[in-house]
């Protein structure tokens, strides 16, 4: 395992193989802390975008596993503009073990990964996030053992989250509904992946328009802000556009009884979800933001081969 990009890089054994890993992990945090199987290694997180998640994660799970992260701002970096993306690279690579970049263009990670001779791992670009991915689908494997012939409904933009979302859930068996507005539909490209990755498992990949159509016997509901970091200027104009997606309990009420409500934070509480739905019994909101942790406590045991 070279670098961790996209989880359609890899096989479903490949992903459901870290899934189990972060299970273990998780349990052995829990009951009397994970051993260091990670002493002496040290992680760079590259930050072009501010975080919380990300950022606490990555660090509490190298310290966790016994190693070390360092973090580097977008002011000491200037990633492909102070420096070039290939200079920063190959300078890294002589004082880390591994990188961990969250980026606004894919492309940069991509770079990264080219001119590292060590692990690259993707925190976060425009066309993905697949750390995000790996801890939605802990979680729902949490509530429902496995994803095989599940229902997961994902209401709004279909962004970067989505397109992970729609990819592990293709990978491993689960029928996957995405409902957004005209004009802010999840990428052509990352749905032609999707198929193609579902017709291996035996499931579907639905695209609508209809959010309630979308959740009907839904075991998963998934939402995300309708403006994302680098679209600020756009927030206006999709105010006026999202409203109808927005997930509350009208729409959960539409879903299987034992429905599953997914949101992978920040929160804009009043207009993608209600205070109602975010705080309700439904909500996986916080066990999975917590998830970050140990999922990725995984990617970086396998990234290293230490599991």
């Amino acid at each position: 395992m070279k670098n961790f990009i996209a989880i359609s890089d890899f096989s479903a054994l490949e992903i459901q193989s870290m899934l189990d890993l972060a299970v273990k992990l998780k349990k052995e945090y829990v009951n009397k802390g994970n051993p260091p199987l990670l002493k002496g290694k040290v992680l760079a997180m590259i930050f072009q975008k501010p975080s919380l998640r990300t950022r606490v994660s990555f660090d509490m799970a190298m310290r966790h596993l016994g190693g070390d992260a360092l973090y580097l701002s977008p002011a000491e970096i200037g990633l492909g503009k102070r420096e070039s993306i290939a200079d920063v690279a190959r300078v890294l690579s002589g004082y880390v073990d591994a990188l961990m970049a969250r980026v606004f263009e894919h492309s940069h990670v991509l770079e990264l990964a080219k001119w590292s001779s060590i692990p690259v791992i993707n925190g976060l670009s425009d066309y993905n996030h697949p750390c995000q991915g790996m801890a939605d689908a802990l979680t729902i494997q949490e509530k429902f053992s496995n994803l095989k012939g599940l229902n997961i409904s994902y209401v709004g933009d279909g962004n970067n989250v989505a397109v992970s979302l729609m990819h592990v859930s293709a990978l491993l068996g689960a029928n996957f509904s995405i409902a957004s507005p005209e004009g802010y539909e999840i990428k052509t490209f990352a749905v032609e992946v999707g198929k193609r990755l579902a017709q291996h498992s035996g499931s579907k990949i639905n695209l609508l328009r209809d959010p309630r159509k979308a959740v009907r016997g839904a075991q998963v509901i998934y939402t995300d802000a309708w403006t994302s970091m680098g679209q600020e200027e756009e927030s206006k104009i999709r105010e006026q556009v999202f409203p109808p997606y927005q997930v509350n309990a009208a729409l959960v009420a539409k879903a299987d009884p034992g429905v599953l409500v997914m949101h992978c934070l920040p929160a804009h509480r009043g207009q993608e979800i209600t205070d109602e739905v975010a705080d309700g019994p439904h909500s996986a909101l916080f066990q999975q933001a917590h998830n970050r942790l140990h999922a990725q406590k995984a990617i970086l045991a396998r990234l290293f081969g230490a599991a």
